[in-house]
């Protein structure tokens, strides 16, 4: 029995330009367009983050701060006084500083003890009496080269170098990269290439619960468990019980899941045939794994270990709970390097660790402590950043493509 085909009816039919035309589909336009508005939300939030740090940044350089003496006057002020009497309690001030009383911004001319003669109504400011107890504040102009070169963060008291506030944090993350890449990567070469299925079904959710725990049940840890633990190493005197070198090993503890979870996709990632061409060489499996899937999954490995940089800059809980609540300002040539400076066992507060202490207090708008913060954030974004840069760039580089 002859077989019909199939395509014989169409053959010499004639075909109306409407079928060719093409359909409107209503599912994958609404599909494209959520998709498209995520990734606008996304873009958009970035330019917010990256608008607000500028911004409030801009305040903190470019704008006059105001710093609080932690003086006040103790007479009345009338409005036709040029002279008033400060506590003598609290910050020194100076002939030819600008300070503010409430709204009204004033010039000191003249310091006679606890009298002070001002110059009133600067900038168009409205001349008003003023109160026993009012505060005295100073106004403070912070200059960008003094806060890269200065080692000494005290807001209060005019000091503006972020220097002890940077090292602590690239300590800490130092510490951290010591602990998490090492193991991290043996971790992962161990599950890409020695584990058999029934031990990495086993050992990848362990990891993943790892990554799940919160960052401050971390921070209690490093505090209650791994501070003592150097103090019964290296002596109480030696290790404070607020330290570095604790704060930094938990986060590389923290930060482990994350640098096996990457590399171990990018071995996995390598084609098998390299393997086994290796193998048919005469290569063990120890060096198949060391010398030709590791350099092959460079790139990968690469963007593995900057993002993990990135998070053990970034993080907060763990250092703001056990690596110190005050900036461990320093002297070159006054302080020692290794026996303070660069000590990990000493206190110390980092970027992020300070955002936190100060933000928790009670910060009035525009004031020194607030705009500071925001200085802090822009130069933590300007870090990863960078690291962000040197990663595309390296990855780039040694990217191998596989057909």
């Amino acid at each position: 029995m002859a077989t019909q085909n199939p395509a014989t009816p169409m053959v010499g039919a004639a075909i109306q330009a409407d079928e060719l035309a093409k359909k409107p589909r209503i599912g994958e336009s609404i599909i494209q367009t959520v998709l498209f508005v995520c990734g606008a939300i996304s873009i958009l939030t970035t330019v917010g983050i990256v608008y607000i740090l500028g911004s409030e940044s801009l305040n903190f350089f470019a704008n006059t701060n105001w710093e609080d003496t932690n003086k006040r006057i103790v007479v009345n002020m009338s409005q036709a006084a040029t002279t008033l009497e400060a506590a003598e309690s609290g910050a020194a001030i100076e002939v030819g500083e600008t300070i503010r009383l409430n709204d009204e911004i004033m010039e000191v001319t003249a310091v006679n003890g606890s009298i002070l003669s001002v110059n009133r109504g600067i900038d168009g400011t409205e001349i008003v009496p003023h109160n026993t107890g009012v505060t005295i504040e100073r106004a403070t102009d912070v200059s960008i080269l003094d806060t890269i070169t200065s080692t000494n963060w005290t807001p209060q008291l005019g000091d503006f170098g972020l220097w002890p506030l940077i090292l602590a944090t690239i300590m800490t993350s130092v510490i951290a990269m010591l602990v998490a890449l090492p193991v991290g990567l043996a971790t992962a070469i161990y599950l890409s290439e020695y584990a058999s299925d029934k031990a990495r079904s086993t050992l990848k959710p362990i990891l993943e619960v790892l990554a799940g725990v919160p960052t401050v049940v971390y921070g209690y840890f490093a505090l209650t468990f791994m501070t003592p633990l150097l103090r019964s190493m290296f002596g109480l005197e030696t290790v404070k019980i607020f330290n570095t070198a604790s704060a930094g090993i938990v986060v590389g503890i923290l930060i482990i899941p994350l640098v096996t979870s990457m590399s171990e996709d990018a071995l996995h990632a390598v084609p098998d045939s390299l393997r086994q061409a290796a193998y048919g060489l005469g290569a063990t499996k120890l060096e198949t794994s060391l010398r030709i899937v590791l350099p092959a999954a460079l790139s990968g490995i690469t963007a593995a270990f900057v993002v993990a940089i990135s998070r053990a800059i970034g993080e907060t809980m763990v250092v703001a709970i056990a690596a110190g609540s005050g900036p461990k300002n320093f002297d070159f040539g006054e302080d020692s390097l290794f026996g303070y400076i660069l000590n990990p066992f000493e206190s110390a507060e980092t970027m992020t660790g300070h955002i936190v202490r100060i933000s928790g207090g009670d910060l009035s708008y525009d004031s020194i402590d607030y705009n500071s913060i925001f200085a802090i954030g822009l130069g933590l974004f300007l870090m990863t950043l960078t690291l962000n840069i040197i990663s595309r760039r390296i990855v780039a580089k040694y990217r191998e493509v596989y057909e």
